[in-house]
């Protein structure tokens, strides 16, 4: 079964730098709007992933992925309630 991809994120194209929330694996009450680069996922030719921390995530509907900084922490603070 294949992942869906969101149309939203087809305008990202192997290169673009995005924003996105990340977890921290060790304390996961913590979370932080990282940078990360969408590329082409080496696993699954003709889809794309995040490349963040030496790690590819599919790129699908269920991420969070913002064009810009500004948009994520103000995503952020809506989603975890910090101003």
């Amino acid at each position: 079964m294949g992942m869906k991809v969101n149309p939203e994120y087809t305008s990202h194209n192997p290169g673009d730098v995005v924003y996105v929330f990340y977890r921290n694996p060790h304390t996961q009450d913590i979370a932080n709007v990282q940078e990360a680069a969408v590329v082409n996922n080496p696993d699954n030719p003709g889809e794309l992933a995040i490349f963040l921390y030496e790690t590819y995530y599919p790129l699908t509907n269920e991420m969070a992925v913002y064009s810009s900084e500004a948009d994520a922490i103000s995503a952020y603070e809506r989603y975890f309630g910090y101003e």
